[in-house]
C-alpha cells in the first residue's frame, strides 16, 4: 500500500430538476459551505463542502436492518445520504420547514446515535444524525 492515499475527496453528485430549490435547501438551510460555482451556457453546478466524507457499503439485509431501526420499515433505495449533525432534532424539523419531508422522526439507534430519514430536493432520502455520548 502507497503512504498516500489513492483516492482524495469523495464528490457525490446530484442531478435536481429544480436546481435553485435544491441548491438553497442544502446550501441555506442544511448549511453546507459552497466551495465553488460554475455556469457554461448549458446549466449551472455548484459544489458544497459536507465535511468528511465516507463510502459506506451494506448488503441488502443489513439496509432493511437500517431502516427498520430508523424508520419501522424498508424505505430507502439504492442511495441514502446521510449527514451528521450537532442536532438532528432540530435539524430535522428546519429541514422539514423548508420543505423536506419527515419520513421518520429523530430515534435512537442501537449504534448509539440518534437518527431521523428524510425525502429532500434532488429526490435523495437523507438520515440526519447525531453521535450521543456513552
Amino acid at each position: 500500500m502507497p503512504d498516500e492515499p489513492a483516492v482524495r475527496e469523495l464528490r457525490l453528485v446530484v442531478t435536481a430538476d429544480d436546481y435553485d430549490a435544491a441548491l438553497h435547501f442544502y446550501r441555506d438551510v442544511l448549511g453546507l459551505t459552497e466551495q465553488g460555482a460554475f455556469a457554461s451556457e448549458d446549466g449551472r453546478v455548484t459544489i458544497l463542502e459536507a465535511g468528511r466524507a465516507t463510502l459506506e457499503l451494506t448488503d441488502p439485509n443489513h439496509a432493511a436492518f437500517i431502516d427498520e431501526v430508523e424508520v419501522g420499515r424498508r424505505v430507502a433505495g439504492h442511495v441514502r445520504v446521510a449527514f451528521q449533525v450537532d442536532d438532528s432534532v432540530a435539524t430535522t424539523a428546519r429541514l422539514a420547514a423548508a420543505g423536506a419531508e419527515v419520513v421518520a422522526e429523530p430515534t435512537r439507534t442501537p449504534w448509539n446515535s440518534l437518527n431521523s430519514r428524510l425525502e429532500a430536493p434532488g429526490d435523495l432520502q437523507l438520515t440526519l444524525f447525531t453521535e450521543l455520548d456513552g
